[in-house]
């Protein structure tokens, strides 16, 4: 009897550890950059900030990263590394946004 109850108590520790160790692929504060820097893009459109092949090619910039997260999470477990890359990817991005916005240039 001893030996069951050991049994499952060790089984039950198996299985709350096994996703703590397994990572996390929540992505909140990249989900919300993504989001912030789509917004942008469309006031640039709006307003005329962006030309029209600025704004493809700041979109085609979104939709890579938005693939490259997901092929991340692909395997169920997002390491430390990747989470940074994605930061540093909408980092860089996000400064294509300012400078194409800001470099004169206007829809017409």
């Amino acid at each position: 009897m001893k030996g069951i109850i050991k049994l499952t108590v060790v089984l039950m520790l198996i299985l709350f550890a096994v996703p703590a160790i397994a990572g996390n692929t929540d992505t909140p504060v990249v989900d919300k950059k993504q989001e912030n820097q789509e917004q942008r893009i469309e006031q640039g459109i709006a307003s005329g900030e962006l030309t029209k092949k600025e704004a493809v090619r700041l979109e085609r910039e979104q939709a890579k990263i938005e693939k490259e997260e997901k092929a991340f999470k692909a395997d169920g477990v997002l390491t430390k590394q990747e989470r940074g890359k994605l930061h540093h990817d909408l980092n860089k991005s996000s400064r294509h946004i300012y400078k194409e916005k800001h470099d004169g240039r206007h829809r017409r």
